[in-house]
């Protein structure tokens, strides 16, 4: 990790008030966002836990598939404007709350995990180390959209911020995620530095 989880929450806060009308709401975003909605797929008993939850792009639009959904960030000022958000659409069965991916601060039943433009701060290691703990939380299905390299970036022209960010590449995901107990079932390619990934439990698959 390029900067402390302090950092990065401080550097959130900051920008939380104009974070969904900002610069950060690009074409690549928006597509990652529309494909996690859509292959997180959740049903009316299933519980979601969105990681790095930002103001809840995700959780929010799952809500009203999904039995309850739990946000978790480290960012008050972006989990707040998540609050608000909920509010406004008259949602009762959303909650967020202070978590990490290593550490969610969540231990109850969880039925799909999804995460959004949030892993990439990770350096490779911790990324391992998060998808062990999402794993520990039995999840039938996994859905990340994030940074990601399908080839060799062009150093010259990286689409995010190479002080903060910490990129992985789409073949060190997917080998975590096996490592893990997962089964890679999609994999898409927004471009070729943003994709989407799906994963699902092994056995639930059989």
């Amino acid at each position: 990790m390029k900067r402390t989880i302090e950092e990065h929450a401080d550097r959130f806060d900051e920008i939380a008030a104009d974070y969904d009308d900002s610069q950060n709401q690009t074409e690549e975003y928006r597509a990652c966002v529309s494909l996690v909605v859509d292959y997180a797929d959740p049903g009316p008993d299933d519980v979601v836990l969105d990681l790095g939850c930002g103001t809840g792009a995700i959780g929010l639009a799952l809500a009203g598939r999904a039995k309850r959904v739990v946000g978790r960030d480290i960012s008050e000022g972006m989990m707040e404007r998540a609050r608000e958000k909920a509010a406004d659409l008259g949602l009762d069965n959303v909650e967020f709350g202070k978590g990490t991916f290593r550490d969610p601060a969540y231990d109850g039943a969880v039925d799909v995990v999804v995460s959004n433009f949030a892993m990439h701060h990770l350096a490779d290691e911790e990324k391992r180390e998060a998808i062990e703990a999402i794993a520990a939380l039995g999840p039938r299905r996994f859905v990340l959209g994030d940074v990601m390299f399908f080839g060799s970036p062009d150093p010259e022209n990286p689409l995010y911020s190479p002080e903060v960010d910490d990129p992985a590449t789409v073949g060190m995901l997917a080998d975590a995620l096996t490592d893990a107990g997962f089964a890679l079932t999609a994999v898409e390619m927004v471009h070729e530095q943003f994709g989407v990934l799906v994963a699902e439990r092994a056995e639930a698959r059989e």
